[in-house]
C-alpha cells in the first residue's frame, strides 16, 4: 500500500544509509523498524497497580473538596 508520511530529514538520511548498507529498500527498512517497535511494545510487561480504597462517609463539615489550597492547609494542620 502506498502512503505518505512526514519524517525528519536527519532520520530519513539514517534510514537511507541503513537501507543501502543492508541491500534493502527504504520501504523495507521502515516496515521492519515499525514491526520491531510494535512487537517490542506488545512484549513490554504491564504492571498492575493495586490501589487501596476506603468506603468512607462524607467529608468533614467545612471541608470543600473543590478548594485545593484549603485542603492542603487542612492536611498540613494549618486550618
Amino acid at each position: 500500500m502506498r502512503t505518505t508520511i512526514t519524517i525528519d530529514d536527519h532520520l530519513l538520511a539514517q534510514v537511507k544509509q541503513r537501507a543501502a548498507a543492508t541491500g534493502r529498500t527504504v520501504s523495507q527498512t521502515i516496515e521492519d523498524a515499525v514491526r520491531e517497535s510494535l512487537l517490542r511494545e506488545d512484549e513490554r510487561p504491564r504492571h498492575r497497580v493495586k490501589l487501596k480504597t476506603w468506603h468512607g462517609g462524607r467529608p468533614l463539615p467545612g471541608v470543600d473538596l473543590d478548594d485545593n489550597a484549603a485542603l492542603l492547609d487542612l492536611m498540613e494542620g494549618r486550618a
